[in-house]
C-alpha cells in the first residue's frame, strides 16, 4: 500500500501543475485565498490599517462564504474586530461601537444596547485548508462512488457537474449581492460551521462547502493513476488499496492548489489595495466565478489548456512507462487474486510463460456463433483440453480488422486439430452504436467471424483481464493457464508459433496442418493517429472555429495530421452530424490507406489530394444503415495528403482511422 501511496502523490503532484488545473486557480485564489485574508491585515506605509477610521465607508464587509448572515463589524487600529450580536427584531438599527483604545473608551453604543465582543483579528484564518479539505474529500468520494451511486438512483451521470456549476454560479452571485448571499446561506448555516474553529475568524465558516461543491468540478488530467481509480469506480471493485489511492492522488493534486490559496491569502494580507478596495475584489471575484461556471458549463477552458504547452508531458511518459508503476496500477483495470499473475507475461513475448490461471469471463451481455447461442464456460474448455485464444476487439476498430483474417485463419486451420483449438472474440464497445448486438452480429458477419463471439458491454471481462487494447490477444493452455499476452496489432507469425507449441503440449505426437499465410497488414510507416470527431473526446481537431454545433470554416491551412469542419454541424459524445447538405470535413493525413466510420443515408462524396494539392481520386461513398467503416483511400505506399468529404444532411461522421 505504501507504494500506492506514493505513486497517487506523486501522479497528483504531476496533475496539479498541469495545464489541466488551469480552470480552479480563479477560484482557489479569490475564494480560498483572498477570502481567508486577516481582518486589519494589508496595512499601509504609515501602520495604519487600510479599514481604520470610525464611520470609514471603506471598512471591510464581512468576507465569509456562507458563514452565517453578515454581521455588523469593524476594525481598529490594532487589528481588533469589534462584532455586535445580531440585534433581535424591534431592538432598532444594527449599528455598533468603535473601540476608540484598548479599554473601548469614546465608542458608541448599538442602538440595542447589545454588548460588543473582542476578537483578534491576529489569528490566521484556516479558509484555505478548509477550501482543500473539501475538495479533497469531494473529489475522492464521487469519483469513486458517483458513477455507481447515480447508476442506483437512475440519475444522468452529469448530474454532479451540474450541480457544481450551479453551486459555483451561486456562490458567484453572493459576493456579488451579499443580501442574496445571507438568503441562500440559511438553510445551510449549521453545514456552514463545519471546520470553523470556536472564535475563529468568520471566513472560516462555509470553506469546507465550498472545497466540496469544487471537487464535483474537479477534473484532473488523465494519466494512469486517475485511469485506475475510473476503472475502479465504474466497476465497483472498491478496496482498502483503491482508497487509498484515490485519496493519496487528491492529497498530491491539491497540494499546488494550497499553495496558491496560501499565496492569494498573503498577498491579500500584504498589499493594502486589497484591503482599501474589498467591496470592488469581492464583486470581481464574483464575477470570475459566473464567468468560470459559464466556461465550464461549455467545455471552453479546454481551447486555452490545449493552447498551452502539455510541460507536464514527459513527466507524466516517464509514470505510464513505468514498470513499477504499471505493476501497481495495473491500468486499465484492477489488480485481484484472480489475475494478479497475469503481471508475468510480457507483451509480445518470443517464448510462452506462465501467467497464472485466466479470468472467468463474465458480464457478458450475448453470445452468438455457439451451440443455441449459449455461454461458453472457460471451466469447461480446460476440461475438454482444449487451447483458447481469448482475443479483444470491436467491430469498427481499423487495428482490429486487420488482426481478424489473422484470428479467423488460425480458427480455421486449428480447431479441429487433437481436443481442439477454440477462439472467443470479447467484443468490448469503443463507441454507442458498438453496444447494439445487431451492429456487432453484422460487423462480425462482414469480418468473417464464424468463432464464439461475447458482448462485453459493461467491461467486466475487459477489467478481468486488465485490459486496455484493441485488439489484445490472450493465448491459455490446455490447463487453463495464460501464456502469452499480445497488445495491438502485428506479431501474427509469432503467436501463431505458440498455438501450435501449445497444441502439441496438449496433444502429443498430434500431426499440426501446414502454418497460415495471411499477409501482415500492420502499417510500417508513420501514419495519422486515430482521428475521433466526440464533442468529448475530439482527437485532431484545428478548425478555425470552437469545436461546438454550429457553422464552421475549413482551415486554409490546415496542419499535419489534424482536421476541420466547414458548414453546419451537430456535434455530440459520438461524433458529429451534418445538420444541413454541403457540409465539409478536411483532413491533412499521412498513411497508405484512410478509412472513416460514417452512418445515416445518403452519398458521401470524397476528394483525396496530394502534398501539392492536385487531386488524385474522387469517390462517391454510399452510406446506408447503421454506421460503418468505409474506405477513403487505398494506396500501394504511404503519401501525404488531403482528405475532403462533403456529406449530405443528417449522415454521421465518427472517426477517421489510417494504414
Amino acid at each position: 500500500m505504501e507504494t500506492l501511496i506514493l505513486i497517487g502523490l506523486i501522479g497528483g503532484l504531476i496533475t496539479g501543475i498541469s495545464p489541466c488545473i488551469l480552470p480552479m486557480l480563479p477560484v482557489i485564489f479569490f475564494a480560498g485565498g483572498i477570502q481567508g485574508a486577516r481582518p486589519g491585515s494589508g496595512e499601509g506605509t504609515d501602520g495604519s490599517s487600510a479599514a481604520a477610521g470610525e464611520g470609514s465607508s471603506s471598512a471591510a464587509p464581512s468576507a465569509s462564504l456562507f458563514a452565517g448572515a453578515p454581521g455588523a463589524v469593524r476594525i481598529d487600529g490594532r487589528g481588533n474586530v469589534a462584532v455586535a450580536d445580531r440585534p433581535k427584531a424591534g431592538t432598532g438599527g444594527d449599528s455598533v461601537s468603535l473601540s476608540g483604545g484598548k479599554n473601548g473608551k469614546g465608542g458608541k453604543s448599538t442602538a440595542g444596547d447589545k454588548p460588543v465582543k473582542e476578537v483578534s483579528a491576529r489569528r490566521k484564518s484556516l479558509r484555505p485548508y478548509l477550501v482543500i479539505s473539501g475538495l479533497v474529500v469531494s473529489f475522492s468520494f464521487f469519483t469513486l462512488l458517483g458513477s455507481l451511486i447515480l447508476n442506483a438512483l437512475g440519475l444522468p451521470q452529469d448530474l454532479l457537474r451540474w450541480v457544481g456549476l450551479s453551486l459555483l454560479a451561486i456562490i458567484g452571485v453572493g459576493m456579488i449581492v451579499p443580501r442574496l448571499e445571507e438568503i441562500i446561506e440559511r438553510p445551510f448555516q449549521r453545514i456552514a460551521a463545519m471546520g470553523a474553529r470556536r472564535g475563529s475568524a468568520r471566513q472560516d465558516r462555509g470553506a469546507f462547502l465550498l472545497g466540496l461543491g469544487l471537487g464535483v468540478l474537479y477534473v484532473p488530467c488523465a494519466g494512469p493513476v486517475l485511469a485506475a481509480i475510473t476503472v475502479a469506480g465504474a466497476t465497483g471493485n472498491i478496496g482498502a488499496d483503491t482508497v487509498a489511492l484515490t485519496v493519496s492522488f487528491a492529497v498530491g493534486a491539491a497540494i499546488p492548489l494550497l499553495i496558491f490559496a496560501l499565496a492569494g491569502r498573503r498577498v491579500a494580507e500584504r498589499v493594502g489595495a486589497f484591503k482599501r478596495h474589498t467591496k470592488g475584489i469581492r464583486i470581481f471575484g464574483g464575477v470570475t466565478m459566473i464567468l468560470l461556471a459559464i466556461g465550464l458549463a461549455f467545455n471552453l477552458p479546454q481551447y486555452l489548456q490545449r493552447a498551452l504547452p502539455d510541460y507536464t508531458g514527459s513527466l507524466q511518459s516517464q509514470i505510464n512507462e513505468s514498470d513499477t508503476v504499471q505493476e501497481a496500477l495495473d491500468l486499465g483495470g484492477l489488480v485481484t487474486d484472480e489475475n494478479r499473475l497475469l503481471s508475468n507475461c510480457t507483451n509480445g513475448a518470443s517464448e510462452l510463460e506462465s501467467c497464472g490461471p485466466a479470468p472467468q469471463l463474465s458480464g457478458i451481455n450475448n453470445w452468438f456463433n455457439t451451440p443455441g447461442d449459449e455461454a461458453l464456460n472457460l471451466s469447461d474448455l480446460k476440461q475438454e483440453g482444449k487451447v483458447v485464444l481469448v482475443d479483444f476487439w470491436a467491430y469498427s476498430c481499423i487495428n482490429c480488422q486487420r488482426a481478424i483474417p489473422h484470428v479467423n485463419a488460425w480458427y480455421d486451420q486449428y480447431k479441429d486439430v487433437g481436443k481442439g483449438f477454440e477462439v472467443i472474440g470479447v467484443h468490448t464497445p469503443e463507441f454507442a452504436f458498438e453496444r447494439e448486438t445487431r451492429n456487432v452480429v453484422a460487423g462480425a458477419e462482414q469480418l468473417g467471424v464464424t468463432y464464439p463471439v461475447a458482448q462485453d458491454n459493461a467491461y467486466s471481462t475487459w477489467t478481468k483481464y486488465r485490459n486496455r487494447y484493441w485488439p489484445a490477444q490472450y493465448l491459455i493452455d490446455s490447463d487453463g493457464t495464460v501464456r502469452h499476452i499480445r497488445f495491438g496489432e502485428g506479431g501474427y507469425e509469432n503467436t501463431e508459433k505458440l498455438v501450435r507449441e501449445l497444441l502439441e503440449q496438449a496433444n502429443p505426437g498430434v500431426e499440426l496442418p501446414a502454418e497460415t499465410t495471411v499477409d501482415d497488414g500492420t502499417p510500417q510507416d508513420a501514419t495519422t493517429p486515430e482521428t475521433y470527431f466526440s464533442s468529448t473526446k475530439v482527437v485532431n481537431y484545428s478548425g478555425e472555429q470552437d469545436y461546438k454545433s454550429g457553422d464552421f470554416t475549413v482551415n486554409p491551412d490546415q496542419p499535419k495530421d489534424t482536421f476541420s469542419l466547414g458548414g453546419s454541424w451537430t456535434l455530440d459524445p459520438q461524433g458529429a452530424t451534418a445538420a444541413a447538405d454541403g457540409a465539409a470535413v478536411q483532413l491533412a493525413y499521412s498513411g497508405t490507406n484512410v478509412f472513416t466510420v460514417l452512418g445515416g443515408e445518403g452519398t458521401v462524396k470524397a476528394t483525396v489530394k496530394d502534398a501539392d494539392g492536385k487531386v488524385v481520386e474522387t469517390k462517391d461513398i454510399k452510406v446506408t444503415g447503421n454506421p460503418n467503416l468505409y474506405p477513403v483511400l487505398e494506396g500501394d505506399a504511404a503519401t501525404t495528403g488531403t482528405v475532403e468529404l462533403e456529406l449530405p444532411q443528417d449522415v454521421q461522421v465518427f472517426t477517421f482511422t489510417f494504414g
